[in-house]
Parts: structure tokens; C-alpha cells; sequence
């Protein structure tokens, strides 16, 4: 199987469980690499300097909306006025403990959330996302 994803973001606050989630992401062959930030502010800062070199644009953002500061929904109301540049190409899958029937609704309701996923991430998680959101099919 060839890459698929060569970078994705991971955003939460939870350092634990963002080192986890990024280790399994990292173990599985379609993806190359994870950035990780623990606020949802300094990934909009990154998302806003990807004309710098240093910054590589991710394909697909995994978001918590349980953080302090700047949740999950600022985030995606911040990221709806950047520019059409940088969000382009970019899908956004919540990533999250609430089994809140409300924050699922939310969620589906805006039209930047491809998907809502209960942490953490496991191989059949991942395969779940790739094939639904990438139409590629995950060799068994």
C-alpha cells in the first residue's frame, strides 16, 4: 500500500492521549507523519504560516472539542475564515470521549466535519476513516 496520508495534525489537549493517538496513526503504513499541538489556537498559528517551508499542510485534522482556552467549535469557527488556500483539501474528523447526542449533532450539522470518532484510535478506526473519507481500500 502505498502512503495515503502524508500528514495530519492531531489537536488536544490531553498529552497522553495525543501521544497515543499519534504512536498509532505513526505504526500504520498510510500514515507518514503527525504534527500534534495541544491547542487548538497554535494549529490555526500553523495553518496560517504554510507559506513557510517549515510547515507542511495537512491532509486530515483530528480534533478534540473538550479543551480549554479555544475548543473544538472556535476552532472550526476560526478555521471557516481562513483562506480558502489553506483549508482546501483539508478534512476534519472530530476526534472525542463525549458520547454527547448534542455534540454528535453539532458536529454532522457543519459541513467542515467529514466525521465524529470516539477516542482513542485504533487500526480498525483508522481503516474505517480511509475507506469512508478517502475511498481506498484497506488490504485486510
Amino acid at each position: 500500500m502505498n502512503d495515503i496520508i502524508t500528514y495530519s495534525l492531531l489537536i488536544d489537549d490531553d498529552k497522553a492521549t495525543s501521544f497515543f493517538n499519534k504512536h498509532v496513526l505513526l505504526k500504520h503504513k498510510a500514515f507518514k507523519d503527525v504534527k500534534v499541538v495541544q491547542e487548538a489556537k497554535n494549529a490555526l498559528d500553523y495553518l496560517k504560516n504554510l507559506n513557510n517551508q517549515l510547515y507542511i499542510k495537512p491532509e486530515l485534522i483530528f480534533l478534540d472539542i473538550n479543551m480549554p482556552f479555544m475548543n473544538g467549535w472556535d476552532f472550526l469557527k476560526e478555521f471557516s475564515n481562513l483562506e480558502k488556500d489553506i483549508t482546501d483539501g483539508i478534512k476534519i474528523i472530530i476526534l472525542s470521549t463525549s458520547n454527547d447526542p448534542n455534540d454528535i449533532k453539532k458536529a454532522f450539522k457543519n459541513e467542515l466535519v467529514y466525521d465524529f470518532i470516539n477516542k482513542p484510535l485504533s487500526n480498525e478506526i483508522i481503516n474505517q476513516v480511509i475507506e469512508k473519507h478517502f475511498s481506498y481500500k484497506v488490504a485486510k
